[in-house]
């Protein structure tokens, strides 16, 4: 790590905090993760924007008994003890601001709004959705295959999802490129992201409505109709979070190991027609690269010890996941086995991501990129590897581009002619 975290003295009684925000924390996260471990432990003394004190919890041990007692560290925000030093607008409001949503839901409350949405996702055939994908990768595919090049982050891995899920949700394609627009932005921790919150809120809003008028077989249409009784604004909040969770984490992650599928020489020597490698490349990226880097987060219910240290009562305590998968107390430094998905990427426990969206999310992930080796078998990367640049997010780990070369195809999907466009 070339710039260590600057130290804040003398704001907690534990000793200097660190400074968890600037340039210069999301250069090398996977540094910056060893230096804090190394320097503080498994639980570290942080500041978030505008030195805001909260925990940072980095050791996988420590991170996988917090999401496993919700009684003792929950996420209803409202017990933030230090609501009082944090502005309207401040960036990271987006993660902590309480909505009447599943993801601030305790208790019997989160058990009837995430076991509804478990419910919807579940009633889609995994068949089916591997379908859905195939047929939307591949259009996208033919907007760019005539080409031979493309930027297959912006043209391919942050579209596919999206895609899907308007599809599940009953959305029209045509919405897509701005909904995707606002979930980034409402993902980002600047002063686009609250304005974008409200805009994906409003459009769901109005699927809500449509779907209480005219019923369908989609996502919304079946929580609407769900024994749990859920109301149009349940509805509507809960499609918001669901949408935000599933498109920028999965197209990240889509993103990211086709980076790695095209760096690595290991991956690289089996890139044609290696379907079997796709699999065990979107498991190691889930370990070393893993798209939810760090998520506020849970509250201290009582005051305790943890890692070491004492927590008071309300305290916020912000979940390293990356850091924790590669905590070198539970995984040695050479990755071993690869196959492991003790993984805490799709979080744990209670507030973790409720099945059967992680199986989703793999199988739109794993048909998109056998999708693109299929149709593009000699892709290859377009500028040195070195090149590449993540986004400058602590919270979301995934490149700004993805540019590649190949040999232009002549057909469609299907077989059909293909015409390059003017």
């Amino acid at each position: 790590m070339t710039e260590p975290p600057a130290p804040a003295e003398n704001v907690r009684p534990d000793g200097p905090a660190v400074r968890l925000y600037g340039a210069a924390i999301t250069r090398d996260p996977a540094s910056l993760y060893r230096e804090l471990r190394r320097e503080h432990g498994p639980v570290v003394p942080v500041l978030l924007d505008g030195d805001v004190p909260a925990w940072f919890v980095v050791g996988y041990r420590e991170v996988n008994h917090i999401t496993s007692n919700p009684m003792l560290f929950a996420r209803d925000c409202r017990r933030w003890n230090a609501w009082d030093r944090v502005p309207d607008d401040w960036p990271l409001m987006p993660y902590v601001g309480w909505t009447p949503s599943v993801m601030f839901a305790e208790g019997e409350e989160h058990q009837r709004r995430a076991g509804a949405i478990g419910d919807a996702l579940d009633t889609v055939d995994r068949t089916e959705l591997a379908g859905i994908c195939e047929e939307l990768a591949d259009g996208l595919i033919d907007g760019f295959a005539g080409g031979g090049e493309a930027d297959l982050v912006a043209q391919y891995s942050h579209r596919v999802p999206l895609l899907v899920i308007a599809r599940l949700f009953g959305l029209p394609d045509a919405d897509v490129p701005v909904l995707a627009q606002d979930v980034a932005e409402s993902l980002d921790a600047d002063e686009k992201a609250v304005e974008a919150h409200q805009r994906i809120q409003r459009r769901m809003a109005r699927l809500v409505a449509e779907r209480r008028l005219r019923p369908g077989t989609d996502v919304p249409s079946r929580l609407l109709a769900h024994p749990a009784g859920l109301t149009a604004d349940e509805v509507t909040i809960d499609l918001l979070v669901v949408m935000a969770a599933a498109q920028q984490p999965t197209g990240n992650w889509i993103g990211n190991a086709l980076r790695l599928m095209l760096v690595d020489d290991h991956f690289s020597m089996t890139f044609q027609g290696g379907r079997s490698s796709v699999d065990q490349a979107l498991t190691q990226v889930l370990w070393e690269d893993t798209p939810t880097q760090n998520f506020i987060g849970r509250w201290a219910v009582h005051a305790c010890r943890l890692g070491g240290r004492d927590i008071r009562s309300g305290d916020l305590l912000v979940m390293g996941l990356a850091a924790a998968n590669t905590d070198p107390q539970v995984r040695p430094a050479d990755g071993g086995d690869i196959g492991n998905r003790a993984h805490l990427s799709f979080g744990h426990g209670e507030h973790g991501c409720p099945f059967p969206a992680p199986e989703h999310a793999e199988v739109i992930a794993r048909t998109a990129i056998e999708v693109l080796l299929d149709r593009l078998p000699d892709i290859a990367l377009a500028v040195p590897p070195d090149e590449l640049e993540w986004r400058p997010s602590l919270w979301m780990r995934g490149l700004h581009t993805l540019p590649v070369t190949f040999s232009p195809a002549a057909h469609r999907a299907g077989g059909a002619p293909f015409t390059p466009p003017a």
